[in-house]
């Protein structure tokens, strides 16, 4: 079984699970994480993969046989990845520049989801820039989107001042001059989990769908060690009643955002999963 797991904690526990079962183990080392998903998704590489939630999403709306084990990986607020060097708020995104490494990039659908809940923002009324494809293959951006010139990154673009605006998690670069649009970004997210009873999701666990028929035990196993190893419930939670809530939300932002051809509802995923590996909605937390 190839697996690609971001965690060293949670990569451990599912290798004495599975091995436990008699399946082989293999953990490929591809860093930074999100690198594996194109592969994953597109040519069935691995078998078990952590992804973005949005790239799952995008995987089951175009089709492609990949099933939500539900555990999650990188949980985290998103208000503080909207930044900024100057002294515009999130008050003047509209009519502004805002990069984001791509269109289905997990960060950049929660934070224009909040940009349009909180702050009335009109998405299309924003020069947006890309600089990345999707992770799924044939995915194009919206036709409001502009991409950047080939060869472009967004952290030097934003550094050199030729955007108003970024929308940056992991690749943020060190640099005095950046911060928050959003005033006090960490305690309106903070306010914001507080209300909506749940963290922004950002990593799940992907699992190719013929691997789940195929060696169901297994992939049960590493799912009940990976759930006991995962961190606190309300940053990282586990099972398909807790994710439902986060989920549920990305995948309608997304939708919106138009990064989603279609709607993809919870219980579909669920039964998607269930399916293939065999089991009542109960087992997988449900």
């Amino acid at each position: 079984m190839k697996v690609v797991l971001g965690r060293d904690d949670l990569a451990t526990a599912a290798e004495a699970a599975v091995k436990e079962t008699g399946e082989p183990f293999e953990r490929l080392g591809v860093r930074p994480v999100h690198k594996a998903s194109r592969g994953f998704v597109n040519e069935q590489a691995v078998d078990v993969c952590e992804l973005a939630i949005v790239t799952l999403l995008q995987a089951v709306a175009h089709d492609r046989p990949v099933v939500l084990l539900p555990i999650t990986t990188l949980g985290r607020h998103q208000h503080q990845t909207l930044v900024t060097l100057g002294r515009l708020t999130v008050g003047d995104v509209e009519g502004r520049s805002v990069g984001v490494r791509s269109w289905s990039q997990t960060t950049g659908v929660w934070v224009r989801g909040f940009l349009t809940e909180q702050y009335g923002v009109d998405l299309r009324k924003v020069d947006w820039r890309t600089y990345e494809d999707a992770h799924v293959d044939g995915v194009e951006d919206p036709a409001w989107v502009t991409r950047a010139s080939e060869g472009a990154r967004l952290p030097a673009e934003f550094l050199d001042g030729r955007l108003d605006f970024g929308i940056m998690g992991n690749e943020l670069p060190a640099d005095d001059r950046i911060r928050t649009a959003i005033v006090d970004a960490r305690k309106v997210a903070a306010a914001w989990s507080a209300r909506q009873g749940f963290h922004p999701v950002n990593h799940v666990i992907g699992v190719n769908e013929l691997s789940a028929r195929g060696h169901s035990a297994a992939i049960l196993a590493a799912y009940d060690a990976m759930r006991a190893a995962a961190g606190p419930a309300d940053v990282d939670p586990t099972g398909f009643a807790a994710l439902r809530g986060p989920v549920t939300r990305a995948a309608a932002y997304a939708l919106e955002q138009e990064v989603l051809p279609r709607p993809v509802d919870f219980d579909d995923l669920v039964e998607r999963s269930c399916a293939a590996l065999g089991v009542p909605p109960a087992r997988l937390g449900g």
